[in-house]
């Protein structure tokens, strides 16, 4: 047997959506079980997101420090966003958020990985890039405002980041697993394994 995810969708009762907020909503579905019974099971409906490891010609990784209300935290993170313009290439949308949060650009591009963040409790899919041959962005720098304007931005060593994950100092996850993929990938099969930046991403379709 093939050791891959599948999709797969379970009848659906009764669904209802008591909450819409800006960018994502609460979802209710009450969902036939395989013996006939029903469970209810609330989840967050979200858009999707995109995330991108830029890696330097030094191996160094671009990572930013921000403030996460939820958690009570500023997290070392990669620079990330959600995919909430209908019909947006995840391809241009990392891009986007590339030049809007660190003033960087890319010449290559590869699809690194792609996660669920919580599946039990939330439908977002994430596309994780690996960008690299970085340089300066031109034109002015994007405005930033809310968290955003106290963020931090650093290279670090691509090794050190992964010290700092297996001593649990560092929790987010786009970070995480785009660190430890990238590991496992310079120690493995090599970049050239990467898929191209492209590639169909069926966990979160979307109109080019």
């Amino acid at each position: 047997m093939a050791i891959k995810d599948t999709p797969e969708q379970w009848q659906v009762a009764a669904t209802a959506t008591p909450f819409r907020g800006n960018k994502t909503g609460i979802r209710t579905d009450d969902v036939v079980m395989p013996d006939g019974t029903v469970a209810r099971r609330d989840y967050q409906v979200h858009p999707g997101s995109v995330a991108v490891l830029a890696l330097d010609d030094t191996g160094r990784v671009l990572v930013l420090r921000q403030y996460r209300h939820p958690v009570r935290h500023k997290l070392w993170e990669i620079p990330a966003g959600l995919l909430d313009v209908p019909g947006e290439n995840p391809l241009h949308a990392a891009q986007r958020e590339l030049y809007e949060e660190a003033h960087v650009k890319a010449e290559d591009w590869r699809v690194l990985t792609d996660v669920y963040t919580t599946p039990g409790g939330c439908d977002e899919a994430v596309r994780i890039f690996l960008a690299r041959d970085l340089s300066e962005a031109e034109g002015e720098r994007f405005e930033v405002s809310e968290e955003e304007a106290d963020m931090e931005l650093a290279r670090v060593p691509l090794d050190e980041l992964v010290q700092g994950v297996l001593a649990g100092d560092l929790h987010n996850n786009c970070l995480v697993v785009g660190v430890m993929s990238l590991t496992a990938v310079l120690n493995g099969p090599g970049l050239d394994a990467l898929r191209p930046a492209e590639a169909p991403w069926p966990a979160r379709p979307f109109e080019a």
